[in-house]
């Protein structure tokens, strides 16, 4: 494959936002200025590369912006990009730019969208994987997971605080899409009685049992955690279900939704945002095109993106057997 001279790179944030966003921009931007590349904002994702709102960056517009959340290039699906003419737009709008190299920053939508559009018009592109949801390969976590567990495990703690006080069996619904990630770290982080992921079907029986071994123990408080997509359905139908067998149980249910999207990023998140955005940069320059970038056993790496979005990744059983232990 022929290396390209890169000149000018386009940065990109697309599908959910996830914290530390801004700062993988940060440090693409800058790691961009420091080998004497071009950079370029474009907004809104694929949708704002069709209509043309981009924009040449330059140190004023990432000033600030390493410890705020959400993306200040916005983010947006887009369905126009879906269809070749769509991505034809695109591809001349860049053109009209003179950008030649793409960084896109989201999950397994945005970065087939890059993989698309790399195989049709040879814009080369390394994806980052910007998710809250934790579920790409190719890298241990994904930019902004650590800070959604965080977040949910905040405000699991406070949920606490009154299931205590009233003696009450409360069902947390958090976020993950079709993945148990956030779901397994809030749950052991946060002590639940029970965890319920996509992954690994549990019984309402098997869950009605556990929650009335843990009240024969003299358990004051009770919170299960449901991940989103899960097969035995959301936290409000599960409720339904176990309140059913267990009526005595003052029963509530809270969906913490978007909420585990928002908030400044942690430490780790900037760091984790920081190393990547560089090596996307630097990965480009080295002629790593259709690829994302990653970190495994503190290495950063570089994994197809076919392979990143196809291959499936598990929650560890491992985690899952803590979790049953420390629950008991």
């Amino acid at each position: 494959m022929e290396i390209k001279t890169i000149k000018k790179i386009g940065v990109l944030t697309s599908g959910g936002d996830s914290p530390g966003m801004n700062a993988a921009i940060r440090a693409a931007v800058r790691a961009g200025f420091y080998y004497d590349i071009e950079m370029f904002g474009i907004y809104r994702g694929y949708e704002g590369m069709i209509s043309n709102d981009i924009e040449k960056l330059d140190s004023g517009h990432i000033g600030h912006i390493l410890e705020r959340g959400g993306t200040f290039l916005k983010s947006a699906r887009s369905d126009e990009f879906r269809t070749k003419e769509g991505r034809q737009k695109a591809f001349d709008n860049l053109k009209s730019h003179g950008i030649d190299a793409l960084i896109v920053i989201g999950g397994d939508g945005s970065l087939t969208g890059a993989h698309l559009f790399y195989k049709e018009h040879g814009i080369p592109a390394i994806g980052l994987p910007g998710t809250i949801d934790n579920d790409l390969s190719g890298t241990d976590l994904t930019i902004g997971f650590d800070t959604a567990c965080n977040t949910a495990i905040e405000a699991i703690d406070k949920i606490r605080d009154t299931a205590t006080s009233h003696d009450r069996l409360f069902f947390v619904e958090v976020m993950g899409r079709d993945a148990g990630f956030i779901a397994i770290n809030a749950g052991i982080g946060s002590a639940a009685a029970a965890i319920l992921i996509p992954e690994k079907k549990m019984q309402i029986e098997d869950l009605v049992e556990k929650l009335k071994a843990r009240r024969k123990r003299k358990k004051t408080s009770n919170i299960v955690i449901v991940a989103e997509g899960g097969k035995s359905g959301g936290a409000a139908e599960i409720a339904r279900k176990v309140q059913k067998f267990l009526p005595y149980y003052d029963t509530k249910v809270t969906i913490l939704g978007h909420l585990q999207r928002g908030g400044a990023p942690s430490s780790y998140d900037r760091l984790l945002a920081s190393k990547l955005g560089v090596m996307a940069v630097e990965g480009l320059l080295a002629g790593k095109y259709d690829v994302m970038t990653g970190i495994i056993n503190n290495k950063v790496v570089y994994t197809p993106i076919k392979r990143a979005i196809v291959d499936d990744k598990a929650v560890d059983e491992d985690d899952f057997r803590i979790a049953k232990i420390l629950s008991t």
